[in-house]
């Protein structure tokens, strides 16, 4: 299993919970590379946009600064 598939799979099954969703969320980012940080974000944004739109903003939003400085 790709380790994307991997951080997908956990964001599911902790999606019940916000602060442990934010917490994986974070800890599930360091692991991959540029691009699959993107594709994570689309996947996110399609998957859980609508409860979690405020969490997924935040922490992409300080992703997308650490890669570009």
């Amino acid at each position: 299993m790709k380790m994307i598939e991997y951080v997908k799979l956990i964001l599911e099954k902790v999606s019940f919970e916000s602060g442990l969703f934010e917490k994986e969320l974070k800890k599930g980012i360091k692991s991959l590379s540029f691009r699959e940080i993107r594709e994570l974000k689309k996947w996110c944004y399609e998957r859980f946009g609508s409860i979690y739109r405020g969490i997924l903003n935040r922490t992409f939003r300080k992703t997308q600064h650490q890669i570009s400085v």
